[in-house]
């Protein structure tokens, strides 16, 4: 049931008070209200049983705008985190209403695939405790060199340790020297058996990369810069658990992804619900790539680029998500 536009301010002061641990003053200062009247909200809060993360995530959802993109794009569901002066900072944000999304999402007994990346690895460090044991978390792709932050084995770990549930890792690279060694390694029975299994997911949660010479690619030694250049050339637009995307959401035929020990795209698509996470503004033509080849169910994403998806969406006349072939 949408929240009623009285409610608002309620839920927004138990959202900053319980998740943020904001004291009153503050709380008072942000929605620039009285504390008296953030004492009464909060009072309020309890008795309405609305003091829960997990309830008060319905505010980034109950907006006219995630309304117009699920519409336009065939999203089940799209939560947006405010950029205004009453929100908080939306880097710090975005990882507190993507982990409080996550949790809803999870039903007893369900096995959900991780990626990595910068977004994952900051979902995981602010992901509640929970007692979710009967639940599997499986990485969704190979591991990378110790040195590196944002290793898909640590974001896999730490969100199975946060949610008490069994977390089963990759034990093998991302990517190998040679396609024949990817081909044999792909071949062994303990790897056919984990990406197998993937399938059998009924969430994932990942973001896309970009292309860029910064990219996570690049610093992990995966592609040299001018290698990632040069398949933005030949049409990469982003990347989805360390494989190339094309502009239309397309596994690209490449020896990088050849290279690649990671879930086939298409059992990721296959996925019911897939949560997809964008924070950063460079990183909306790989949304848009994302959205089109059907990598997201369910999206969190800042008002400004709801607003870049949905003009554009509009403006190209584009169907509903999940046309994309791998």
């Amino acid at each position: 049931m949408p929240i009623r536009a009285s409610d608002q301010i309620i839920h927004k002061a138990a959202w900053l008070y319980y998740t943020h641990g904001l004291r009153q003053d503050e709380v008072a200062q942000r929605l620039e209200i009285s504390r008296a009247s953030v004492a009464m909200y909060l009072r309020r809060a309890r008795e309405m049983g609305i003091v829960t993360i997990t309830t008060s995530s319905e505010l980034f959802s109950d907006d006219v705008l995630a309304r117009e993109l699920e519409d336009a794009t065939g999203l089940t569901t799209v939560w947006i985190v405010p950029e205004d002066r009453q929100a908080m900072d939306p880097a710090a944000e975005m990882p507190v209403v993507a982990a409080s999304v996550f949790l809803e999402l999870i039903n007893k007994g369900e096995r959900v695939g991780v990626a990595w990346g910068r977004t994952v690895y900051h979902i995981a460090d602010v992901m509640p405790f929970a007692d979710l044991r009967g639940v599997t978390v499986v990485q969704l792709c190979g591991n990378l060199g110790a040195p590196y932050s944002y290793r898909p084995d640590q974001c896999t770990t730490e969100i199975a340790r946060r949610l008490n549930a069994e977390g089963i890792n990759f034990y093998a690279p991302l990517v190998l020297s040679s396609e024949r060694l990817a081909d044999e390694l792909r071949g062994e029975p303990v790897i056919q058996e984990q990406l197998a299994a993937i399938s059998d997911c009924q969430l994932a949660l990942y973001s896309v990369g970009g292309i860029e010479a910064d990219s996570h690619l690049v610093k992990c030694g995966a592609l040299s810069a001018q290698g990632m250049h040069e398949m933005g050339e030949l049409g990469a637009a982003g990347v989805i658990a360390g494989q190339l995307i094309d502009q239309d959401g397309r596994w690209m035929d490449c020896a990088h992804n050849r290279r690649c020990i990671s879930a086939d795209l298409d059992s990721i698509r296959a996925i019911r619900k897939r949560m997809l996470v964008v924070q950063e503004d460079n990183k909306f033509e790989p949304l848009i790539a994302a959205l089109k080849g059907g990598f997201a169910s369910h999206l969190v994403v800042t008002t400004s680029m709801a607003r870049r998806v949905l003009q554009h969406w509009s403006h190209e006349g584009l169907g509903k998500v999940g046309s994309g072939k791998a």
